[in-house]
C-alpha cells in the first residue's frame, strides 16, 4: 500500500528551531520513547547512560564535515553567487548555485577579483551544477580551510557558526557537507563513561550529501529518489556488532545515517561485513529492520525522509504523538536541536 507524503506532516512553532548550538552537548534534552509500552519520559542527554549496558554495542558516523560553502563571483560580471561543494564527479566537482537562474555553461565564477582560484560551469546533472577546478588539485585542501564557511542547513539562519561547533567530537574522515547530527550530543567525558561501562563503541564513515537538504517533492513516498551517499564499514565493526548481537546486546545507531548503512549492508549480504560503497537507501514505513534495535536521533523535518525512517522505526501515529508532546515541552528542533533515543 503506497503512503502519501502528507501523511508525515506536522505543523512546527518557527521559533522551536535551534539556531545555535547548545553548550555542554551533552546536557541537551532527550526525550526517550519506549516502543512496546507506547511511552515516553523526559531526561537529559548525559542520562542515556542509564539506558545502555554491555554487551551493547554503540554505532556512529565518524564523517567530518568539509567547510564547504563559499562565495564566488561571476568575472564577467562581478555578481556575487553562493556555491555549496557537494561532490567529487571525476575532476569536476558536483554543486548548488544560488542564485543559479543567470548562471551559463562556459561562465568563469572566481573566488575572488584577483584569486587565481577559480572554476568553468561546465553544466548541469540530474539537478546539480557541475564545476571544473580551474587550478591544481593539490591546492584544494588550503583553499577549503583558509576560505570555506560551514555548510549550515538554509533553516539555520545564523551565518556565524563555527565550523567546529557543527563537527561530532569524534569527526575523522573529511566529506560531509552536512554533520550527522545525532552525534553532536556527545562529549569526550560521555564517552568515556560508556566505554568504561562496557559498551563498545565501533565506528562506520558515511559522508552526508545533499539528501540532507532535499524535499520529498512527489505525492507518493514511493516515487521519491534518494541521493546516493559514499561509506565505509570495516570487518571488525562488523564483527563487533555481530558478536554483541549473539550475546544479546542491543545495536544502538546513532544516526539515520548509521541505520542506512547497517541496513543496507544486510539487505545486499543477508549479514553484516565489511563494504566500501555507495548506498540510496530510502526507509519508510513497511520496511523491516533488521541490524538495529535502538535509535538516538533528533527532531526532523515534517515531511522528510528522515521523519519518514522514525516512523518506520516506531509507528506513525505514536511518532506524530510524540513530536506533538516535545513541541508542548518547547524541545529544540533540528541540527542543533535536542534529541530521541527510540527503544
Amino acid at each position: 500500500m503506497s503512503s502519501l507524503v502528507s501523511e508525515f506532516d506536522f505543523s512546527l512553532p518557527p521559533e522551536l528551531i535551534a539556531q545555535e548550538p547548545f553548550y555542554p552537548r551533552d546536557h541537551c534534552r532527550l526525550m526517550v520513547v519506549d516502543r512496546e509500552r507506547k511511552t515516553w519520559e523526559h531526561r537529559l542527554f548525559y542520562e542515556v547512560l542509564e539506558y545502555l549496558e554491555p554487551p551493547d554495542v554503540l554505532v556512529i558516523n565518524d564523517t567530518r564535515v568539509l567547510p564547504a560553502r563559499f562565495w564566488v563571483y561571476k568575472e564577467e560580471t562581478g555578481g556575487k553567487v553562493e556555491i555549496l561543494f557537494l561532490r567529487h564527479r571525476g575532476e569536476d566537482w558536483e554543486c548548488l548555485l544560488r542564485p543559479s537562474r543567470k548562471i551559463k555553461v562556459g561562465q568563469i565564477l572566481r573566488l575572488q577579483k584577483d584569486s587565481h582560484f577559480s572554476w568553468m560551469v561546465k553544466g548541469q546533472n540530474n539537478g546539480m551544477w557541475l564545476v571544473n577546478p580551474l587550478f591544481s588539485p593539490r591546492e584544494e585542501e588550503s583553499l577549503f580551510q583558509s576560505f570555506g564557511e560551514a555548510p549550515t542547513p538554509p533553516y539555520v539562519k545564523n551565518r556565524n557558526i563555527r565550523l567546529e561547533d557543527y563537527q561530532t567530537v569524534y569527526a575523522r574522515i573529511p566529506g560531509s557537507v552536512a554533520a550527522p547530527t545525532a552525534g553532536l550530543h556527545f562529549t569526550p567525558h560521555l564517552l568515556k563513561k560508556l566505554k568504561e561501562k562496557g559498551v563498545k563503541v565501533v565506528s562506520l564513515t558515511l559522508h552526508v550529501g545533499l539528501g540532507t537538504f532535499q524535499p520529498v517533492k512527489e505525492e507518493r513516498i514511493e516515487d521519491h529518489n534518494m541521493h546516493s551517499e559514499y561509506f565505509v564499514f570495516t570487518e571488525s565493526a562488523a564483527q563487533t556488532i555481530l558478536e554483541a548481537k549473539e550475546k544479546g546486546g542491543k545495536v544502538v545507531a546513532v544516526g539515520t545515517t548509521v541505520v542506512r548503512v547497517l541496513e543496507s549492508i544486510w539487505q545486499r549480504s543477508g549479514t553484516l561485513k565489511g563494504m566500501e560503497g555507495e548506498t540510496n537507501l530510502f526507509i519508510y514505513p513497511g520496511f523491516h529492520f533488521q541490524v538495529i534495535d535502538w535509535l538516538i536521533t533528533n527532531f526532523h523535518l515534517p515531511r522528510s525522509t528522515l521523519f519518514m525512517l522514525v516512523c518506520a522505526l516506531a509507528g506513525t501515529d505514536f511518532m506524530k504523538e510524540a513530536y506533538e508532546e516535545a513541541i508542548k515541552n518547547n524541545y529544540r528542533f533540528f541540527s542543533f536541536g535536542d534529541a530521541m533515543l527510540i527503544k
